[in-house]
């Protein structure tokens, strides 16, 4: 019976995290920004190995409904054709610019190094840095600054609706977004000061210039994995506002493709976004087991246990209509995720700690 009332009160506390969640996260809407004079906004692309989704994300860019702005994009010795598509388009395009990255430094990962470029390069007012694989829809830049200045904020980042293609993709992608909203009241990022109260992506991270540099940028996370992150617990650390918001109908990504590059992907960040030590979180990762995986074994010795997975059903339900993900997917895969996400925690500690972690052909 111990069992069963501390996985139930648990699923009962965190089934509340979801329904706040549900009705309070910040979602990104279509919003106007009235101002007698436009402020220039950079968008900040680096670009490795990117040819498969850089144009698109060009095309949705010189689509907005906002100017002034400048798009420069980054080429970070891809080995495809991403520069080529990149210079075709600075021929037709003002607005484009293509840079080709420097040789990586000592003390540096290759994102941070390519968007610490970016930013030198850049002469916008604001400064949005977005990954290459991102689609935003025609209203997102102008949206974004007017809740940036509704909100008094001096950094917005979103979490984008994911597209999700492949069954590999259901094994991994949403655990995301379960992680974020089952867990965390996102609107506390911004209305709480306390520094637990952290999340940002770094897909889509949108700052005031003055605030960015002020912080020393990305020569402030040179070496961290998970810059955002870093970036969320900087900005909580010196009381500067920061909204993380859901990317809703405006943002949207495909983060992987299949079930390798996902795992790749997802134990690059899942360790080190934590930002603890590997004894916690292993035992946070069995803890989660027990209470979203046991109750699926545990039904058939009592049929108590049919309330704790009521309550597993509910969450996944709120957290798949706040995220945009389908439901019956969510709810049939759920032993099959919590599996994956207890190996893949497993496989990114190791990663970490033998430094073996791989991404898009560099060593972390």
């Amino acid at each position: 019976m111990i069992i069963f009332w501390i996985i139930t009160v648990s699923l009962a506390f965190i089934l509340l995290v979801s329904i706040y969640n549900l009705i309070t996260a910040p979602v990104a809407g279509t919003s106007s920004f009235n101002n007698e004079t436009n402020p220039l906004v950079s968008v900040l692309i680096p670009a490795r190995n990117e040819e498969n989704n850089i144009s698109k994300c060009l095309n949705y860019l010189l689509a907005q409904d906002y100017s002034p702005l400048e798009i420069l994009v980054l080429n970070d010795h891809s080995t495809d054709k991403t520069g080529k598509i990149v210079e075709d388009y600075e021929v037709r395009n003002k607005q484009i610019k293509l840079i080709n990255g420097k040789d990586l430094p000592e003390g540096w990962l290759g994102k941070n190094w390519a968007c610490h470029q970016l930013s030198n390069e850049a002469q916008g007012n604001y400064l949005l840095f977005l990954d290459a694989d991102v689609r935003i829809e025609k209203e997102t830049i102008s949206s974004t600054l007017a809740e940036m200045n509704n909100a008094e904020a001096k950094l917005i980042s979103v979490f984008s609706t994911q597209i999700i293609k492949s069954f590999g993709e259901w094994m991994i992608v949403p655990l995301m977004n379960w992680l974020l909203l089952a867990f965390l009241p996102l609107r506390l990022v911004y209305s709480s000061r306390k520094k637990s109260f952290v999340a940002a992506n770094g897909q889509f991270m949108f700052w005031e210039r003055e605030t960015y540099f002020n912080i020393s940028g990305h020569k402030a996370v040179q070496d961290k994995v998970v810059e955002d992150m870093e970036f969320a617990r900087i900005c909580k650390s010196r009381k500067i506002k920061i909204k993380t918001m859901l990317g809703g109908n405006l943002i949207f990504c495909q983060m992987y493709n299949g079930l390798s590059d996902a795992k790749k992907g997802f134990s690059k960040n899942f360790y080190p976004g934590f930002s603890i030590n590997s004894f916690v979180f292993l035992m946070m990762i069995t803890l989660f087991i027990v209470i979203f995986l046991l109750p699926f074994a545990l039904v058939f010795s009592s049929t108590l246990y049919i309330i704790p997975l009521l309550l597993i059903v509910l969450i996944r339900v709120f957290i798949s209509i706040i995220s945009k993900q389908n439901i019956a997917f969510n709810i049939i895969l759920h032993p099959l995720q919590m599996l994956f996400m207890f190996f893949i925690g497993i496989n990114s500690v190791i990663s970490s700690k033998t430094g073996k972690i791989e991404w898009k052909g560099r060593r972390f």
